[in-house]
């Protein structure tokens, strides 16, 4: 079954820490281009972070600096490590892979992420 599993969101205090993971399976994951997106209320979804199969890094300006991806290919899974979160971080962070060679375009069912005091 190919489908992508996030986990690890909750609530946190501002300025607190929180590690998302995205775990994949039935697919090819090592060759798969990997990110995470982010959707606020009244928001569009946005870039957050991504890592390609090659581990070439991209980060939104917004979150650079805090966030750091990275992802264990044994382990099929991506990583969003979250420090020094803000209230404006508070969205529906969802996970997503893409392979352009197979056209394939996966997304997660989302977590959420609160960030409030």
């Amino acid at each position: 079954q190919v489908q992508l599993v996030e986990s690890g969101g909750g609530l946190v205090q501002p300025g607190g820490s929180l590690t998302l993971s995205c775990t994949a399976s039935g697919i090819q994951f090592p060759r798969y281009d990997m990110g995470w997106y982010r959707q606020a209320p009244g928001n569009q979804r946005e870039l957050v972070a991504q890592i390609t199969a090659g581990s070439s890094v991209e980060t939104a300006d917004s979150v650079k600096g805090r966030f750091t991806i990275f992802r264990n290919n044994a382990r099929m899974t991506v990583y969003l490590q979250m420090n020094n979160l803000r209230p404006e971080d508070t969205a529906v962070y969802y996970c997503n892979g893409v392979r352009r060679l197979l056209n394939a375009n996966l997304w997660g069912q989302g977590t959420q992420v609160t960030v409030s005091s």
